[in-house]
């Protein structure tokens, strides 16, 4: 006999630890114990997750109405009273009536009921009924006291398991509401005319789903805008998936479009999904489109057209429901005019196309943007920068930013990260930036010329503070009204410019 209950134990902890899904192993595990013991039932017992009133979870062996009695009835005097107590209890006669009706056909005679104990806390209960109170032998009541603790070691695992669903879950949504705001349309800065356009036209195509090609220099901020029209689109809690097309090496371009088989090639030692693939539902974006081969061009086009593809070593057809932002900063027509890239595919892309500008063609947004990078990186490097000192506005305002707002970005990073003042002045940004070659803003250099521009943007800085109260400057300065009045009008300084 006590070799069958061990047999009994090793298969019901068996049942409970092999399935994924610990409820699904307690119901598999309650079913076995009802059908190896032939019990009249078998149940149990737990507190609602939403309500914590008591409820019947699992349950083998009774009829339509039983369960429903059952259930109804899950919160009796005779439940609590286990769980309070921590220990078992036979129900018979009267305290059977608690759980089924009188009227209503008994499915057993008697009911032992068991708390399912983890540690010291009473998780529920484990209902077994029989036809004899003589079957509840001590052995019998052991057996299903373990039985009872080995569902609560499932339902603490349930329950961590959802709690760290839960957690993911508010997580996941944090970090949605998190992008969505890190790239709404107040991120893209800009009062220029040139920007007022492309405001009006992502706001027009965010909302639909149609095709959207951003053309620009490099450094324009095409990742960006791509990323504003996805969070402000209808698809906005789906995939952003993003593709540079330019970092990834021919070989390994389709492989990482439409993914792969295991055994595809060498080196595919198992099954991948491709980016097509964890887009769906979402957007995908492709950046530097014009730089995929020929060769993927055409089964791209085909993904475009049909929303249909295969992996890499597969002939099964799968499909794809997404929205395509592309990107590129080449001359697609002069591309397609020496067969590098497909007219068809031009066609494709070119559904609604969005002109990026560069930064010399909107100087205007320049300061804005000065500033907003400073606000970034002042936060990520717990600085406080009050302000950008006169010499360095006019040196970024010279300045041609041939690597346009990224160049300007780093250049600011870089200026945060050597102030250490909490003024940014022309020294604080980066030699491409002072170097007459490359700024083509100087032209000769002498040490006076040099002393007489740093003593004007140092006089330019004081009235600026001072709101251009001449006399406050000049105390800022440890001088006299009367020097700095001679200085003001050696290098020709409005006061009034700087009056706030």
């Amino acid at each position: 006999m006590l070799t069958s209950y061990l047999n009994i134990l090793e298969q019901f902890a068996g049942l409970l630890a092999e399935s994924d899904d610990p409820r699904g192993g307690i119901r598999s595990a309650i079913r076995y114990l009802d059908e190896s013991l032939g019990a009249g039932f078998a149940a149990l017992i737990l507190p609602d997750t939403d309500s914590s009133d008591l409820r019947l979870a699992e349950a083998s062996g009774l009829s339509a109405a039983e369960f429903r009695s059952l259930d109804k009835n899950a919160g009796n005097d005779s439940i609590l009273k286990v769980l309070d107590s921590k220990s078992s209890c036979l129900l018979t006669d009267g305290n059977l009536e608690q759980l089924f009706p009188p009227s209503q056909k008994m499915p057993a005679n008697a009911v032992l009921a068991v708390p399912s104990l983890a540690g010291n806390v009473a998780l529920g209960v484990l209902l077994f009924g029989k036809d004899s109170v003589d079957y509840f032998s001590s052995e019998i009541q052991k057996l299903l006291s373990i039985c009872g603790s080995l569902i609560a070691q499932s339902l603490r695992v349930e329950r961590s398991i959802r709690g760290e669903r839960e957690r993911l879950r508010a997580e996941n949504l944090l970090l949605k509401q998190e992008l969505k705001e890190k790239y709404d349309f107040s991120q893209l800065v800009g009062k220029s005319s040139a920007m007022k356009l492309v405001f009006e036209q992502v706001t027009q195509v965010a909302k639909s789903n149609a095709t959207v090609l951003l053309r620009g220099e490099s450094g324009t901020g095409k990742e960006l805008v791509a990323s504003a029209i996805h969070y402000n689109s209808l698809r906005a809690k789906g995939p952003f998936v993003r593709v540079n097309c330019a970092a990834l090496p021919e070989s390994l371009i389709e492989s990482e479009l439409f993914g792969h088989e295991k055994g595809a090639f060498t080196g595919a030692d198992r099954m991948r999904r491709g980016r097509i693939e964890s887009a769906d539902g979402g957007t995908l974006f492709l950046d530097e489109v014009g730089d995929i081969p020929l060769s993927t061009q055409v089964k791209l086009l085909r993904v475009l057209q049909e929303r249909e593809f295969e992996r890499v070593g597969s002939s099964q057809t799968l499909r794809a429901n997404f929205r395509l932002i592309a990107a590129t900063n080449k001359d697609l027509e002069n591309a397609i005019s020496q067969g590098h890239f497909r007219e068809d595919l031009y066609y494709r892309l070119n559904v609604f196309t969005i002109f990026l500008p560069p930064l010399r063609e909107r100087r205007s947004d320049i300061l804005l943007l000065a500033e907003h990078f400073i606000e970034k990186y002042e936060r990520e490097y717990n600085k406080r920068i009050r302000r950008i000192s006169t010499p360095a506005i006019d040196m970024l305002m010279s300045y041609h930013f041939p690597g346009n707002v990224r160049e300007l970005e780093n250049a600011i990073e870089r200026a945060v990260i050597a102030c250490d003042t909490n003024v940014i002045h022309s020294h604080h940004l980066p030699p491409t930036l002072q170097t007459a070659e490359v700024s083509g803003t100087v032209t000769d250099v002498t040490l006076s010329s040099a002393v007489a521009s740093y003593e004007k943007g140092i006089i330019q800085d004081a009235l600026k503070s001072s709101g251009g109260n001449v006399a406050k400057a000049a105390r800022s300065l440890s001088t006299t009204e009367r020097i700095l009045g001679y200085k003001i009008r050696k290098y020709a300084i409005d006061p009034r410019r700087f009056r706030k």
